[in-house]
Order: structure tokens, then sequence, then C-alpha cells
């Protein structure tokens, strides 16, 4: 468990760092001439499946997904950046309360990284799609240039 809770504070991390690199203008920014959606309704759905995962570790199954920040929210820096925070926060909280995990709590565990593992792959496009630059613990990461 204790390389699954490394794993995840890892990404909360690189999430917090992006939050910080980003600025205001962006978190309202999509991909031009592509389907996609905006950078802080990426980190919207980042942050809801925080808080179901973890609800559902928790409860020891799924139940369902649900997100904190309004429409209104993922356009303000400090309001994703708080969120970021008070889920990452949540996490270890949860996480440390548990000795170990039953299956399903497990199953869910890495659902979670796995998870924001893909948001960031999809926000490193983003990054580069936008010419926002890459913070410097997803380069090193992710080995990007």
């Amino acid at each position: 468990m204790n390389m699954l809770c490394d794993r995840l504070n890892k990404a909360f991390e690189l999430y917090n760092e992006l939050v910080a690199h980003l600025n205001e203008t962006s978190f309202g920014s999509k991909l031009a001439e592509l389907p996609s959606n905006t950078i802080g309704e990426q980190l919207w759905c980042v942050v809801g499946a925080r808080e179901s995962y973890l609800r559902g570790i928790q409860k020891g199954q799924w139940d369902g997904f649900r997100c904190s920040l309004t429409k209104e929210d993922i356009r303000k820096k400090k309001s994703v950046a708080d969120a970021l925070l008070k889920s990452s926060q949540t996490a270890e909280q949860v996480l440390n309360q548990l000795e170990s995990l039953l299956p399903a709590q497990e199953k869910l565990a890495f659902e979670l990284l796995e998870h924001e593992i893909q948001h960031q792959g999809q926000l490193i496009r983003y990054l580069y799609g936008l010419k926002l630059g890459i913070p410097a613990g997803l380069k090193a990461r992710y080995h990007l240039d």
C-alpha cells in the first residue's frame, strides 16, 4: 500500500505544480479545431474523480461520480488549486486510516491512480498545443523536452 500511496502523492504534487504554472485565463482554454473541453473541465474531472473514488474506497464500493467544483469554479485558478489540495489531503487521510485495502478498495484506489495519470497525459497535450510550457515536474516525470 505504501507504493500506491507514494505514486498517488507524486501525481497529486504534479497537479499542484501544473495549476501553479498556469495563468488564470488558461483554465478556459481548449485545443483549437479539435474536439476538446477546457483545461478547467479537465481539472474538474480530476477533482471529481478523487472525491468519488475516495468516497467509494471509504464505502467499499463505487458510489457514483460527483464533483464539488462548479462551472464557475473551473475558470478560477484559486478554486481549482484549493479543490486539488483539499482532495489530496482527503486522500492522504482516507488511505492512512486503512491498515490494508480490501480487494474492492484496492481496485478503486488503482483506478484513481490510473485516472490521475490519464489526465496528466491529456493535459500535457494541452500544454503543448496551447504553447503554455511544461512545468519542471512533468518534464522530469515523463522525460519531456
